[in-house]
């Protein structure tokens, strides 16, 4: 099992790259299984998830071809999918794939509103709460599909095909609205999702799904109209960059002091977490080629942050935020209102000598002045990273164990911070 030692205390300088978003390229692979003809995704990212989603549509008959380094290619650069799906030669999903990531379970989607059948596990992936699929069967119900539950299976049945339908979210649901706008794509008449997420990678997912000939109006807004249409065609489309990603390393430059350029980071997509970050007292400057960040010698102000739907502060960076506020001088508080569990790297982060209480939903981090280098473990895929950045500014040599979970969602990580000035490595085995 690898694993990254970090040694602290080191400034970060230079350039990091910023890579196509996961949480776009996932849902935009599986979107390709709504036509025969090839979809072409640009800048996606090399990520552990990525490959998985990969076996998984190849076990329904999708053949992808990625496309080699073109000349001028820098090494970060996301690789090319041509993905097809002409024929569908399975629509069943198995559990031993979509156990390994919640994601999967989106083929679902597809599956009915193209062949009117799929058979898809209940999914596993990150040990974030519950996090159920109920929305996602309710949307699929709202548009016509029989479902049943059997042997830990979804059995969906649309015999006469989709039928468009208003669905109203009674929570703003990511997966759920991913899973409405795929299916009502095909469905016919048109398709009212009401409460939808709003998030930049929705956004992204029904921009491709226009150019493949779909007619969704209204993605980036709380209400998105799908007519439906009888056929997709192929397209050609780029992921936009990770907003995550962009925060993170955002953070971790906050918490390491220097200066670093995130490269083709569009600062749009994170603007509540830039704005908390320069509560914290860091510098960002925003240019043509993405975002500067740079924290001077004064110290970390602490801050106070409720995680929020798009556009507010992202769940997906509050452990990244925790770990830097561990050196704040004086007491944040951080509610999470998105997913329950997701305060467990808070232990890990005691490891450090972090001091951390949990009142609820809220945690409370009262900075201390220094932290030192501590043997820990990454629970899920955004605890991982908060782990990283904390051992940045930690006294002596830290051990991250477990980093199968950052494979999943940043790529190359290691090497990019590395190149920067960190002194950070991969240990295999």
């Amino acid at each position: 099992m690898d694993r990254i030692r970090i040694i602290g205390g080191n400034e970060l300088r230079g350039t990091i790259p910023i890579s196509g978003a996961k949480n776009a390229a996932l849902p935009l692979m599986i979107a390709a299984l709504l036509t025969d003809e090839t979809l072409i995704l640009d800048n996606v990212p090399r990520l552990a998830d990525v490959a998985l989603l990969q076996r998984i549509l190849g076990n329904h008959g999708v053949d992808i071809m990625s496309a080699g380094k073109r000349p001028g290619d820098h090494e970060y650069q996301g690789q090319t999918l041509h993905i097809s799906a002409k024929t569908i030669v399975d629509t069943t999903a198995p559990y031993e794939l979509v156990s390994k990531m919640r994601a999967s379970f989106w083929v679902i989607a597809p599956l009915i509103a193209r062949m009117h059948e799929a058979k898809v596990s209940l999914p596993g992936g990150c040990a974030i709460g519950t996090r159920p699929v109920d929305l996602l069967i309710m949307a699929l119900e709202r548009l016509g599909a029989e479902i049943t539950i059997d042997g830990g299976y979804v059995i969906a049945k649309a015999p006469g095909g989709l039928k468009g339908a208003t669905i109203a979210f009674p929570k703003v649901t990511v997966s759920g609205t991913h899973v409405a706008l795929m299916a009502a794509t095909l469905a016919r008449g048109t398709t009212i999702i009401d409460n939808a997420a709003c998030e930049p990678e929705i956004v992204d997912v029904a921009d491709c799904l226009n150019k493949m000939g779909a007619k969704i109006t209204g993605a980036g807004t709380p209400r998105i109209t799908i007519e439906g249409v009888a056929k997709l065609h192929g397209a050609r489309h780029t992921v936009l960059p990770d907003r995550i990603e962009t925060g993170t390393y955002a953070m971790a430059v906050a918490m390491a002091g220097g200066e670093v350029q995130l490269s083709g980071a569009r600062p749009e997509l994170l603007q509540a977490a830039l704005d908390v970050l320069t509560a914290a007292g860091a510098t960002i400057t925003v240019n043509n080629d993405g975002i500067k960040i740079a924290r001077n010698g004064a110290g970390i102000s602490p801050v106070t942050v409720t995680t929020a739907p798009f556009p507010g502060f992202p769940t997906d960076l509050q452990a990244q935020l925790m770990a830097l506020m561990t050196r704040a001088k004086g007491a944040s508080h951080i509610t999470e209102t998105i997913f329950e569990n997701r305060f467990m790297h808070v232990q890990e982060l005691a490891r450090f000598g972090a001091k951390i209480s949990l009142d609820g939903e809220t945690a409370t981090i009262d900075g201390v002045s220094k932290l030192r280098g501590a043997p820990v473990m990454a629970t899920d895929l955004r605890a991982s990273v908060s782990l990283v950045i904390a051992a940045l500014a930690a006294e002596g040599e830290t051990m991250v164990n477990r980093i199968y979970h950052l494979d999943r969602g940043f790529e190359r990580l290691e090497e990019k911070l590395s190149a920067c000035g960190a002194n950070i490595e991969r240990i295999s085995g």
